[in-house]
């Protein structure tokens, strides 16, 4: 995760925070078995969203999943993003509510175009 280090991805490091609370907010939630502070299979999915974030092609003016144009999860992937998204929005308004509401914010912010193929 070299990338979201540098300051010209503040916005995906931001996310990348986000995604990381509700991963862990759902996985504690539904008492996942495991050792360290996320079961194997959520600590799996982070990994998954983690890499996807750091390639996303629209760099920091990426919008929220949710109104992205290209959909770079595979479908069992966006399944379960979407349902851990759907069960630990809501909570974070209670537990972590300025990087909700920032999340929130970030989901209003128009999608932008795709960017062109670099010509080869």
């Amino acid at each position: 995760m070299e990338p979201a280090t540098d300051q010209r991805f503040d916005r995906r490091a931001r996310e990348l925070r986000t995604i990381a609370t509700m991963i862990g907010m759902y996985c504690r939630g539904h008492d996942h078995p495991g050792h360290s502070p996320l079961c194997a299979d959520c600590a799996a999915l982070l990994e998954y969203a983690s890499r996807r974030l750091e390639y996303c092609v629209f760099g920091d003016a990426k919008p929220t999943c949710a109104h992205c144009v290209v959909h770079c999860y595979s479908r069992e992937k966006r399944e379960r993003i979407r349902l851990v998204m759907r069960w630990a929005g809501p909570r974070m308004l209670f537990r972590h509510p300025i990087r909700a509401i920032r999340h929130l914010l970030d989901g209003r912010r128009p999608a932008p175009a795709l960017p062109a193929k670099p010509d080869r």
